[in-house]
C-alpha cells in the first residue's frame, strides 16, 4: 500500500513538474499588465468564493484532526473569513509592486573596459515545500506569477 501511494505521489509530482515547465515558457513572456490582471482576477475569485474555500478548508481541518495532527498544525491550517481577505489583500499589494523582470542593475566598468550589468529574468519553475499554511500557497503563487515563474 505504501509503495503504491509513493508511486502515485511520485507520478503526480512528475506531472505537475512537467506542466509547470510548459507553463513557465508562457509565464516568462507574460506582460506586466497580463500578470497584474491575473493577480487581480485571483483576488476577485478568492473574495467571490469565500464560502467554497471555507467549506474545503473545514474538510481539510477534519482530516488533519482525524489523522492525529497536533493542535498547532490544525491551527495553522484553519482559515477564517479574515485570513482569506488577507490573502486577497496580499495579492493586491503584489499587483502594486513594480515588475522585477527586465530590470537592469547599473553597469559597472571593469578594469578591462568591459561594462557588466545584471538583468532580472524568470527562473522558470519554482517548487516550495511547506506544511499546513494555506495562505502560503497564494503568497508563493502570487510572487511566482509576478516574477514570471511557474
Amino acid at each position: 500500500m505504501a509503495n503504491e501511494m509513493n508511486a502515485t505521489i511520485e507520478q503526480m509530482m512528475l506531472t505537475i513538474g512537467q506542466q509547470a515547465r510548459l507553463a513557465s515558457r508562457a509565464m516568462a513572456r507574460a506582460s506586466s499588465q497580463q500578470k497584474n490582471q491575473a493577480l487581480s482576477n485571483i483576488a476577485k475569485a478568492i473574495r467571490r468564493d469565500v464560502a467554497k474555500i471555507l467549506a474545503a478548508n473545514a474538510r481539510d481541518v477534519e482530516r488533519a484532526k482525524a489523522g492525529g495532527h497536533d493542535a498547532a498544525f490544525v491551527d495553522r491550517l484553519t482559515m477564517t473569513e479574515k485570513s482569506i481577505e488577507t490573502m486577497a489583500l496580499g495579492l493586491e499589494q503584489i499587483v502594486s509592486l513594480d515588475d522585477p523582470i527586465g530590470q537592469i542593475t547599473p553597469f559597472k566598468q571593469q578594469a578591462s573596459g568591459i561594462l557588466i550589468g545584471q538583468m532580472r529574468v524568470p527562473l522558470g519553475v519554482i517548487g516550495i515545500i511547506y506544511e499546513s499554511r494555506p495562505n502560503v500557497t497564494i503568497d508563493a503563487a502570487a510572487l511566482c506569477l509576478k516574477s514570471g515563474n511557474a
